[in-house]
């Protein structure tokens, strides 16, 4: 594993932007509960409403249901502000237009830092990474960059009087590349809770390890804390800007 670092905390607002409910609650939500539970205000902001997520459910009723489950997974680890883009579940692209909602929501909401999912091509060797995370992610990071310059996307200013925003870093979860880690000791439980309130999502993983809570993120926590010397702990790429 490469040297990870303790991540800073001297900051007080976040904002997580991600693909699909759930996303976050696979590792990064333990480290948004010890945050929340810091003082720091987070945000979530969903790209999609993971309406094609579930095979057995239409994706006009899986998508209100994952919504819901996202609302409360967010409430359990301190997070009540929920929004969602409404790209389609499955066919996002990286676009313009996605930059641009992006660096809306950043100028907006004026976050220190934004936390993103993994978008590289890989997860590890021989285990590709989904399109939608790829897309999103990509677009993240372009994103919170085009929030900090006035001459990209000029309407925002002039039209909706949205002044540039410089976000300080880039946090990305479950990164391949990751170096820097979060001691999730203390409210790994509450990741746990968050991840378990994705019940109809998880129901429908059937034996699928990942449908399986608690050993599943224990398993990444532990592997993860054992390298840095805590019980547990979660990584991610930290990305100057």
């Amino acid at each position: 594993m490469t040297q990870l670092r303790a991540i800073d905390e001297d900051w007080t607002t976040a904002l997580a932007i991600v693909a699909h409910p759930d996303d976050l609650e696979y590792g990064a939500a333990a480290a948004v509960a010890r945050w929340t539970r810091q003082g720091k205000k987070m945000s979530y902001l969903l790209v999609t409403r993971g309406e094609a997520g579930i095979d057995s459910v239409p994706p006009a009723e899986a998508g209100p249901l994952r919504v819901q489950e996202q609302i409360a997974g967010a409430a359990l680890v301190g997070v009540d502000k929920v929004d969602f883009l409404d790209y389609p579940d499955g066919t996002v692209t990286y676009s313009l237009e996605l930059r641009k909602d992006i660096a809306r929501a950043v100028r907006l909401l004026r976050p220190e830092v934004v936390i993103t999912g993994n978008f590289h091509d890989y997860w590890r060797p021989a285990t590709p990474n989904q399109a939608d995370h790829i897309a999103v992610g990509r677009a993240v990071l372009d994103g919170v960059r085009d929030a900090a310059n006035r001459w990209v996307f000029p309407d925002l200013v002039h039209q909706e009087d949205l002044v540039p925003w410089s976000a300080r870093y880039l946090l990305v979860a479950a990164s391949p590349q990751s170096n820097g880690y979060v001691d999730v000791t203390d409210s790994f439980d509450a990741g746990v809770a968050s991840l378990e309130a994705h019940r109809v999502y998880l129901e429908a993983l059937g034996d699928h390890p990942m449908a399986k809570p608690r050993p599943f993120l224990e398993q990444m926590a532990r592997s993860v804390g054992e390298a840095v010397g805590v019980p547990y702990a979660v990584t991610f790429e930290v990305i100057g800007l």
